[in-house]
């Protein structure tokens, strides 16, 4: 089977994959990975970014050189070559637990319950929860939905596309080590440099493809594509800020301002300041935004994948 074949077969199984099952509660390929690298940083630790430099490429390496090594184990084998395509994106995507997570908590403020959602929170992203009322905790979990839309779902898709399964395992080795040390604190400050650095190289693909389908799958292309071009480049992230002002655009509200990472306080700048207040039930929309997203993604990275191998076969 072609490897065109191969990927687009693998990804959509994947995603239905995710779609059904989700990610285990315990025994998450990641999770293990995460452990394992939590290791390797125990052992390598120093102040200084190129201990930092080797602790990412031992393990972002290491994991992509085993999964280039189990694709050439059942490369021409068409069966296995998809299943392993299908394990892999099944286990690097997680769009289907953001929108549960997101969810969870959009039902808990819908309850009035806002310290169940302060509980939740943190399962969704790093902000202080007890530092935020309702409709910062609201806003919160849209800005998380926006961004992890391109990071748990979009990017991954792009690199299977582009490098098979070594593409997708490099690229949540990335992911994965960014949310571990690639934050400013003092002790990854230096340490964390070569992941977060690299984390944003990896993610830019993604995340523009994450944009440009928001405008596509939201009810408000103009205004998508507008903060995407007036805000994104106020963001301190290269790849949350496109993310993040063409989600507001495309669902009409604000997003930024004011924010606590860890008793740290940002004022991060406002996007698509013409929109509304995040409301409980923009939670909904947005993880019905990002599941579209999803679905157009695929679309996109398995149909420019065998559109590639067509060209190339014309070519040869």
């Amino acid at each position: 089977m072609r490897d065109d074949r191969v990927f687009a077969y693998g990804a959509t199984a994947g995603l239905l994959g995710d779609l059904i099952f989700a990610d285990p509660r315990r025994g998450h390929p990641v999770a293990a990975f995460g452990r394992a690298a939590g290791a390797v940083e125990r052992a390598l630790w120093r102040d200084h970014r190129g201990w930092g430099a080797l602790h990412t490429a031992v393990c972002a390496g290491g994991a992509t050189a085993a999964a280039a090594l189990a694709a050439r184990a059942v490369r021409g084998r068409g069966t296995a070559s998809v299943a392993l395509t299908a394990a892999t994106v099944w286990a690097v995507v997680g769009g289907t637990s953001l929108g549960r997570e997101a969810r969870a908590i959009g039902d808990a403020l819908a309850a009035g319950d806002v310290e169940a959602a302060r509980e939740r929170l943190p399962h969704l992203c790093g902000r202080d929860p007890q530092a935020l009322d309702g409709p910062g905790i609201a806003r919160a979990v849209v800005e998380s939905v926006a961004e992890n839309t391109s990071d748990a779902v979009v990017g991954a898709l792009v690199w299977g596309a582009l490098g098979g399964v070594p593409g997708l395992v490099a690229f949540r080795a990335v992911n994965t080590l960014d949310a571990m040390v690639g934050h400013r604190s003092p002790r990854h400050l230096r340490f964390g440099w070569a992941s977060a650095r690299l984390d944003d190289v990896a993610g830019a693909p993604g995340a523009r493809l994450t944009a440009a389908l928001a405008v596509v799958a939201g009810g408000d292309p103009r205004g998508a594509v507008r903060a995407w071009r007036a805000d994104a480049r106020k963001h301190p992230s290269p790849n949350a800020g496109p993310v993040e002002a063409s989600f507001a655009g495309a669902l009409g509200v604000r997003l930024g301002g004011t924010l606590s990472y860890g008793g740290r306080v940002e004022h991060r700048p406002v996007l698509n300041g013409g929109g509304r207040a995040v409301e409980v039930a923009d939670v909904e929309r947005a993880v019905r935004l990002s599941r579209r997203v999803g679905g157009l993604a695929l679309a996109v990275c398995a149909g420019g994948r065998l559109l590639y191998g067509a060209w190339k076969r014309r070519g040869a």
